[in-house]
């Protein structure tokens, strides 16, 4: 049984900040971190005091994690980034609000005497003499403590504090990981002070020395423990008043902690056969288990749901099938065939869950492309005759300005040209569509077709699989690629719209062209020959792509199992250094790397292009490594040079690391491995918030006013997976509570607000 952390952090915007540069505005971007390791930095947005991000991420940490702070900087091309102030969260804090925290929050000044991380390694000992009592502080060693100067180190020494008296240890210079085994004592009194206080400092020939964090100990309980001995936590300096919020802006967030006890598989086993078992047999079964989970899942978290079945039951080769399952429980209570699928109903929710994990990938190769050539171009592009700014175009030829009709003419043939590109790049990609994409479409088709046969509904088989890949999947990456990872950076203001424009050509497309649609925005209409082509093109691209046999997706099925598909891949700087001394260069290597759960290899070119960011990468290698036994629990982050280590000073080449390996913080990404175990504990921590509505249900089918448990023994009526279901719930509640760590408790939806 473990215990698995993870958060949910969505950083909406901010608003009101200061302007950090001679322009009146600044160029604001995120850095969030965990007990002081970066993780997570967003783009930046340029020149604004009211920035917007919209960015989502899901991290998986340790459950023992402290803290969580988001910081707001200015990002300067000449000089170092401006701190413009931060909002930190104690985990603490969120795990008393199982909702977390949503809405604004002040930033405050980052005050660098409480930017302390680190731990200390002390022993601490109550010496009993003739004459009188004596308190002896070993001060061993310390480790990541915080960076304090310019050469990314701190040159690190301890004061110890007692009664007055103060004892410091030696420096020990250009480390982070230093170590001092010396050891102070102090004659214990009767009426003395309580308080021993052991503080990390950085020394500084020139400025005032850098506090890097203390620890205080309570004298009284060290005499009743005699010796005490371990690793301790820097803290901050909180004595000083705390200093008024200056007007330094706010920042919208997000933040939910999800704490889960994960049993054994075995566990799991009978809930995963169960709901296996129904979707097998789909419309058939008798107790239309994904039915009752549907009816029974509130709006505001149908999509985690349905992202958590799509998983499990991806775990289990059972994709298709799920998905198909709901397609028909959907159509099934559709009468109107304009209706189907525009619902953010489960079928919908795990459509587009689908296909971002399935189909990531496909979307990078056929857009990709056409996005960087918008990005790259930085054409003015409008189409609305009441919002075209001739003076944002410039001029046409010999400083004349263009009139407005040249400007819509313009724009047209621009947008003509990337619409017509991208419909090009969509029609050839059939094959390159995955396998399990493609028969999940084709059964979408085929179900479709059936459920709306007459002639006048030919098209609507058509629009069911452009309802998903038009204007679920390819529109939302065009408006914004930055959430798709199609690029590194939010669009400005001009290229947005260019990929809005876009994107409404393409859900035009998306809905073969229907009056309704030609109807609402008018000023469309230039673009309608591209648009018709487009329809032809995509319906000859659906036929073909729901016609390959399934032979062929099984064979090249085996053909993509032979490799391993890439956790990562991306272009890396490798840095070298030539020559030695103060005349000493340095350049930097460019190199395509990719990353597999089996390898690490490089190229001098890449083969497809996706930028990611260092802690991607970390994340990318932490997910690999997650299963290697021999994965060492510690590591030294300097070199071994000359007779020492540069890190922790250390003279023997072989001693242990000096610094613990942070193997287990993880950027959740749509190409992360399944975690079956994890996938069903959602599904049971679900189902058991609903378990009440279950029973009702229970008793409503005739099982009886109490609807206690019902057994799955010979007794068990096999013909009633509901019953067996509330067997499997009362189980897996039983199994959580035998543990002595147990299961996290249910408590009422709460949700903290933060107002300004």
């Amino acid at each position: 049984m473990a215990k698995r952390s993870s958060l949910f952090i969505r950083i909406v915007e901010g608003k009101n900040l200061p302007a950090k540069d001679v322009t009146g505005s600044s160029d604001p971007y995120c850095i969030v971190k965990v007990d002081h390791e970066p993780i997570i930095r967003t783009a930046t947005v340029w020149k604004t005091l009211c920035p917007f991000w919209g960015e989502e991420y899901q991290v998986h940490l340790l459950p023992t994690f402290h803290s969580v702070a988001f910081y707001v900087m200015d990002e300067d091309a000449l000089s170092r980034d401006d701190v413009i102030g931060k909002v930190c969260l104690t985990r603490d804090t969120l795990a008393t609000h199982p909702k977390g925290f949503s809405g604004w929050a002040h930033l405050t000044e980052v005050d660098p005497d409480e930017e302390v991380q680190g731990e200390i390694h002390l022993r601490l000992e109550v010496v009993s003499g003739t004459r009188a009592c004596r308190l002896r502080c070993s001060v061993l060693e310390a480790r990541d403590l915080a960076p304090k100067d310019r050469n990314g180190a701190s040159d690190p020494f301890v004061r110890v504090r007692y009664n007055g008296q103060m004892q410091e240890t030696s420096i020990v210079k250009k480390s982070r990981y230093p170590r001092w085994n010396e050891t102070f004592e102090f004659e214990l009194e009767e009426g003395a002070a309580e308080v021993l206080c052991v503080e990390a400092w950085d020394w500084d020939l020139v400025s005032r020395n850098d506090f890097l964090g203390k620890v205080v100990f309570n004298v009284q309980r060290l005499r009743a423990a005699q010796q005490e001995e371990g690793w301790f936590r820097l803290q901050p300096d909180q004595s000083k008043s705390r200093r008024e919020e200056g007007n330094l802006g706010s920042l919208q967030l997000e933040v939910r902690l999800r704490d889960e006890m994960v049993l054994p598989s075995g566990c799991y086993q009978p809930l995963v056969q169960l709901l296996c078992r129904e979707v097998k047999m789909g419309t058939q079964s008798p107790g239309q288990l994904i039915l009752l989970i549907e009816e029974t899942t509130s709006t505001e978290c149908r999509q985690d749901v349905a992202t958590t079945l799509l998983k499990l039951f991806l775990g289990q080769g059972l994709a298709k099938d799920f998905l198909d399952l709901l397609f028909q429980l959907e159509l099934g209570r559709t009468s109107e065939a304009n209706t189907l699928f525009r619902s953010n109903s489960l079928a919908s929710k795990s459509m587009e869950s689908f296909l971002k994990v399935a189909g990531m990938r496909y979307l990078h190769d056929v857009l990709g492309p056409i996005i960087d050539r918008v990005f790259e171009e930085k054409k003015y592009v409008e189409l609305d005759p009441s919002k075209v700014e001739v003076k944002d175009v410039g001029c046409s030829g010999l400083h004349r300005p263009q009139t407005k009709a040249e400007v819509l003419e313009q724009s047209a043939q621009t947008l003509r040209a990337h619409l017509g590109a991208l419909l090009s790049s969509l029609s050839r990609s059939d094959r390159a569509c995955p396998a399990v994409v493609r028969a999940t479409f084709r059964q979408l088709f085929r179900r479709v077709r059936e459920r709306f046969p007459s002639a006048q509904d030919e098209n609507v088989p058509f629009i069911a699989v452009t309802s998903f890949l038009c204007l679920r999947f390819i529109s939302p990456a065009i408006m914004a690629p930055k959430l798709f990872h199609l690029r590194e950076r939010h669009a400005d203001a001009r290229t947005s719209r260019t990929l809005l424009l876009l994107a409404k050509a393409v859900q035009n497309v998306g809905n073969m062209d229907t009056p309704a649609s030609r109807a609402k925005e008018a000023w469309m209409e230039p673009l309608q020959p591209t648009v018709r082509q487009g329809v032809a093109q995509l319906k000859d691209f659906i036929t073909k792509l729901v016609d390959i046999q399934e032979k062929e997706e099984l064979d090249l099925q085996r053909a993509q199992s032979l490799q391993a598909p890439p956790m990562k891949e991306g272009p890396l700087f490798i840095h070298r250094t030539k020559g030695k001394g103060p005349l000493m260069s340095s350049s930097f290597k460019k190199l395509h790397f990719s990353l597999t759960t089996e390898a690490l290899s490089f190229a001098k070119t890449p083969s497809s292009k996706c930028v990611n960011e260092l802690n991607q990468w970390l994340s990318a290698l932490r997910k690999v490594s997650i299963n290697n036994t021999g994965l060492l629990g510690s590591y030294h982050p300097g070199v071994f040079r000359g007779d020492k280590w540069s890190c922790c000073h250390q003279r023997d080449k072989t001693d242990l690391g000096c610094n613990k390996t942070r193997s287990r913080v993880t950027l959740q990404e749509w190409n992360d491995p399944l975690d079956h175990d994890l996938e069903a504990q959602l599904i049971y921590r679900h189902l058991l918030g609903v378990e009440a509505t279950l029973r009702e249900k229970h008793r409503q089918r005739g099982a009886g006013p109490e609807a206690g448990p019902v057994l799955t023994g010979p007794g068990a009526a096999p013909e009633d997976p509901l019953a067996q279901l509330l067997q499997v719930l009362q189980d897996l509640r039983e199994a959580h509570r035998s543990n002595p760590a147990g299961s996290p408790p249910l408590e009422p939806s709460r949700i903290l607000e933060l107002q300004t």
